[in-house]
């Protein structure tokens, strides 16, 4: 029986997927509530937001938030133009390529940016 890379490319899908559906409208409600003037507006202070960026939780909080939707993304969107005809062999695996490359690259600028400074 062969291998399959296809669990590696459904974890960060599917998790990418779960965190969409319900941490980013979470994220966006609370941003909405501040604006509205339903929460105080030092909930989302310079200082709060900058504590919670600097703490090690909230680093890894913010990249589950920004990588995970990302590779969701991509592997929505490499599936979408399989679906609207992109199916050669050379073109489909540029496309996977290209998809999944760009997730990468973004994910490690992200890790980049978020590892702590000396």
């Amino acid at each position: 029986m062969a291998r399959s890379n296809k669990p590696m490319v459904w974890l960060p899908f599917a998790a990418g997927g779960t965190v969409a559906a319900f941490l980013l409208p979470a994220v966006m409600l609370a941003v909405l509530l501040v604006t509205l003037g339903v929460l105080p507006a030092d909930a989302l202070s310079h200082d709060r937001i900058q504590a919670f960026v600097d703490h090690p939780v909230g680093k890894l909080a913010i990249l589950v938030v920004l990588a995970l939707p990302l590779w969701h993304a991509a592997h929505r969107l490499r599936m979408t133009l399989q679906d609207l005809g992109v199916r050669r062999p050379g073109t489909r695996r540029l496309v996977a390529r290209l998809c999944y490359g760009l997730a990468t690259v973004i994910t490690v600028a992200l890790l980049y940016g978020l590892l702590p400074t000396a």
